[in-house]
């Protein structure tokens, strides 16, 4: 059972949505995985009626302010992005060249290991730490909020330098994932 506290009470509501990768493992470091999140985003939102108003991809954590068009399940969608997502990573992660290979596969093994619905690797917690955001004041602090990351993380002075979120849509430029600015 998750620890979380945070539930999905209405499947078609605004939510602020953090997926945090086991034991806040810093994967998001490599090119190659970042654009895997991206293009899986980008497919949700193309074949799984997920609207994406903001978003920031950190090391070792997403954020997503979402919503799931009428006729989708919010749940599903998360359930199907990160059982996809988990699977691609760890494929990239065998793939490509990467000094932290072992180490990673080892410790994605070890959260695992003691969770008998995992078959080999467990890849995100479980919790999706989902805020329901009933009220524009809500959604505008939350878009804030994950535009400010990479600022307060100090790999950015201007949220909008941030490649990996959509501080850039919000300022004018297009970024990496389709999203609906909120006004």
């Amino acid at each position: 059972m998750s620890a979380d506290n945070y539930f999905i009470t209405d499947q078609n509501a605004v939510y602020f949505l953090t997926f945090t990768v086991t034991d806040w493992v810093d994967v998001f470091t490599r090119k190659e995985y970042r654009v895997e999140i991206i293009d899986s985003l980008n497919y949700c939102v193309e074949k799984k009626g997920l609207i994406v108003y903001a978003w920031c991809l950190m090391s070792n954590h997403l954020h997503l302010v979402c919503q799931a068009n009428e006729d989708f399940r919010i749940s599903e969608i998360i359930r199907d992005f990160k059982k996809f997502t988990s699977k691609s990573v760890l494929k990239l992660i065998q793939e490509i060249p990467e000094s932290r290979r072992d180490w990673l596969l080892y410790r994605f093994e070890f959260a695992g290991k003691y969770d008998n619905r995992i078959k080999k690797y467990k890849f995100w917690q479980e919790t999706n730490h989902a805020v329901l955001l009933d009220a524009n004041t809500l959604i505008d602090q939350r878009i804030n909020y994950s535009h400010e990351n990479p600022v307060r993380a100090q790999i950015v002075f201007h949220a909008e330098d941030y490649l990996w979120s959509s501080a850039r849509d919000y300022s004018g430029e297009k970024g990496y994932v389709d999203v609906v600015i909120v006004k």
